[in-house]
């Protein structure tokens, strides 16, 4: 570890964010190049390297951008910022942590994980519905407390009081962070909705959601003796009211300023609305334009309900590869950090950086971090998901009878194209790419279970027997985080005048639904998350006793013992498991990097996550597909045996394989018995060195499977005795 002291930095091939810098404008023109600066890879390094979620969201800032089309009476969200639109005209949506969208997955994911329950059962339902205007107004309640609670105390204190200036610092971080909707009509919606319902169907029972006309009365015995509710009398209440709640009074004029400095286009409806969901005075407007009312609240409703739609829609691509980053990190469940992952995002999509003019300038970065006696910048890893994967053709249908799917307009996925363009040039440097299909039903765990794996090894077939073979990694399935069928969001109910009042709508129709249509994480992820976490002794400690502090986990097979039901994802289970049909077949064939949804048990205890199946490369053997660890092994030491060796020098080379006790060869084989060990039972290095050719050819024993590692000798002056 004192050399090469990590084997777990990734590189994302995804764009994330377009406004932002990619690897391939930072190391820019590489005419007449072999090498970056230093200066240029610490650039690159604090650009696009992250090493936990959270930096992730704070340096790549993804976005969504939207603007109003007063033709069709429409929001518009794209994914890039349009070109040609006054900058006043566009909003820019951060989808980070306080995004209701991407709360509601996070929570989901966590729910999941917790409870352990696979798809069909779990009731996404509950928590689909955090996305609705009253979950988005639950939320502005928690923050309305936060506010009058601090406010309260500060209004106590004596101005210059040290305590008194904390409290304002607190508010006005929470001031700005409510002032960030004033002017975002979008935003305001739920905000209005719940607003109208809350006025209009006060005092009316929360089962039938219907109210009759109010007058705030005051309980009374009569002349007689009997009860009677008189009307209160308006001016007392204002000034019990004033008297029982000058803070909340001072509060709202503070947001009443606060909305007219920072509004650009102050609107008195809106106004009145900031402060009337801040700070809820307890007076009753007797007076309401109840048909205005229901109108405004019923085309609010229809309006939120499409744009959220519209919403969804264009920001589920980069919400899927926010939650792959996530999962990535996700999967280095461990307190006692050691050799952390960290990913380095390209910020450019695959097409774009393997064209012919720009792979100069991939293979010059990687030339420079993967091809120097200096290991802190290497790559190991590469990410590629969403890799296009054509299914059977549907059928023609000439007359619709019934209401199909529409023909949704598919998102650019990675060509096989570009993945196999890639894999030729990152097969130089060594770097072992984890890559995952596009997402949908159709590479879901629940169509692995039906239709088993054949279609994936008709795709991924182009890539057997190529020099690039061992560092191509397809991972499958992909992971559900909503399933299709059960991503329906109910947003609210139309509101209907009686003659009586007001009620919410029972009807069908007038419950207004969006679709998600199913949301994923693609599985190359998860593969690279998983593999990168036990590269670190530190992981592998908390679920084995033998673990060597020297050692990275190149050599840790997971697909060995009960490996696999120690080093879990922390993805919860999604089916009941596979047949013992699709088991043989996956056995039988050894391909790829599988996921398994299987009832376990390890020590009596019942595992509920997801494991790993397989882990495999297209490398072929004469049973299936090859272990990717073993070129782990391979890269991991060459790298050393360069280092060693001074650049493969010849007499170097004789030292580190001889008996010596001090040789590398040596210490590796003493440190026989760890789970992490470098050469382990059944496992054996040897070397031949050709004078002729000036090649040493170095063969790796894997119980019993050999691996050959080829190095150009650099020939000493002096002859050597082994």
């Amino acid at each position: 570890m004192d050399i090469i002291n990590q084997t777990n930095r990734a590189m994302l091939f995804e764009e994330i964010n377009p406004e932002m810098l990619d690897l391939l404008t930072i190391v820019g023109d590489v005419k007449g190049i072999d090498s970056l600066s230093d200066d240029k890879v610490k650039e690159v390094n604090e650009q696009l390297l992250v090493r936990s979620f959270d930096e992730f969201l704070d340096k790549f800032s993804p976005s969504v951008y939207s603007f109003y089309n007063a033709a069709n009476q429409k929001v518009m969200y794209t994914l890039k910022k349009p070109e040609g639109i006054a900058d006043d005209c566009v909003s820019e949506i951060k989808i980070d942590q306080s995004n209701d969208f991407l709360k509601m997955l996070f929570t989901l994911i966590d729910t999941k994980r917790s409870q352990g329950i696979t798809n069909v059962d779990f009731r996404f339902e509950n928590l689909l519905d955090m996305i609705s205007p009253k979950k988005v107004m639950d939320d502005i309640r928690q923050v309305r407390k936060e506010i009058h609670y601090l406010y309260s105390q500060h209004d106590k204190l004596d101005d210059g009081d040290p305590k008194k200036l904390d409290l304002g610092d607190k508010l006005n971080t929470m001031f700005e962070d409510a002032s960030k909707n004033y002017n975002n009509v979008m935003a305001m919606l739920p905000l209005a909705i719940e607003d109208i319902k809350t006025r209009l169907l006060l005092g009316g029972s929360r089962e039938e959601n219907q109210s009759e006309a109010i007058q705030i009365g005051m309980l009374t015995i009569g002349e007689a003796g009997e009860l009677k509710i008189i009307e209160a009398p308006k001016n007392e209440n204002t000034e019990l009211m004033l008297l029982d709640d000058s803070s909340g009074t001072g509060l709202a004029n503070v947001f009443e300023e606060d909305y007219e400095s920072i509004t650009e286009t102050p609107s008195s409806y809106v106004k009145d609305l900031v402060v009337r969901t801040f700070c809820p005075l307890p007076v009753v407007q007797t007076e309401v334009d109840t048909e205005t009312e229901v109108q405004n609240y019923n085309t609010y409703l229809e309006f939120y309900k499409n744009a959220k739609d519209d919403f969804v829609k264009t920001v589920k691509p980069l919400v899927e590869k926010i939650l792959g980053v996530r999962m990535f990190f996700d999967q280095y469940a461990t307190k006692n950090k050691g050799m952390q992952p960290s990913l380095l995002i390209t910020n450019a999509k695959l097409d774009m950086t393997v064209k012919s003019s720009n792979i100069p300038r991939l293979e010059t970065y990687l030339n420079t971090v993967n091809s120097k006696n200096e290991f802190s910048d290497t790559i190991w890893f590469g990410i590629v998901p969403s890799v296009e994967l054509e299914s059977a053709g549907k059928v023609k249908v000439t007359r619709e009878r019934f209401r199909g799917n529409g023909k949704v307009v598919k998102q650019d996925g990675n060509t096989m194209e570009s993945l196999t363009m890639l894999l030729q040039v990152v097969k130089d440097y060594k770097v072992q790419v984890f890559f995952s299909f596009e997402s949908g039903e159709e590479t879901t765990f629940s169509s692995m279970a039906t239709a088993g794996l054949d279609k994936y090894i008709d795709k991924c077939s182009v890539m057997v027997r190529k020099e690039y073979s061992e560092f191509a990694i397809p991972c499958i399935p992909n992971f559900t985080v909503i399933p299709k069928d059960k991503s329906g969001v109910i947003i609210d109910s139309r509101m209907l005048q009686t003659e009586h009042g007001v009620k919410l709508s029972q009807e069908k129709e007038d419950i207004l639904k969006l679709w998600i249509e199913g949301v994923y994480v693609g599985a190359a992820y998860v593969a690279a998350g998983i593999v990168a976490a036990y590269q670190c002794p530190e992981y592998l400690r908390e679920s084995f006793k033998n673990i060597s502090r020297e050692y990275p986990g190149v050599r840790f097979d997971i697909e060995a013992s009960d490996h696999a039901l120690r080093a879990v994802t922390t993805m919860a289970k999604e089916i009941t498991g596979f047949t013992n049909n699709i088991k043989d077949a996956i056995n039988r064939k050894n391909f790829g990097f599988v996921f398994s949804s299987e009832n376990a048990q390890l020590q009596d205890k019942d595992i509920k996550r997801i494991t790993v199946y397989k882990a495999r490369s297209m490398a072929m053997t004469e049973n299936g597909f090859d272990s990717l660890y073993k070129t782990l092994v391979s890269t991991y030491i060459e790298r050393i045996l360069r280092f060693q060796t001074g650049d493969f020098k010849h007499e170097n080379i004789v030292k580190f394989f001889s008996n010596n006790p001090s040789s590398q060869k040596s210490k590796w084989l003493g440190t026989r018995g760890y789970v992490n060990s470098i050469i382990q039972d059944g496992d054996d290095m040897s070397y031949i060195i050709d004078d002729k050719s000036n090649l040493c050819h170095i063969d790796l024993v894997f119980n019993g499977n050999v691996k050959n590692l080829e190095v150009m000798i650099t020939k000493g002056t002096t002859p050597v005795k082994a």
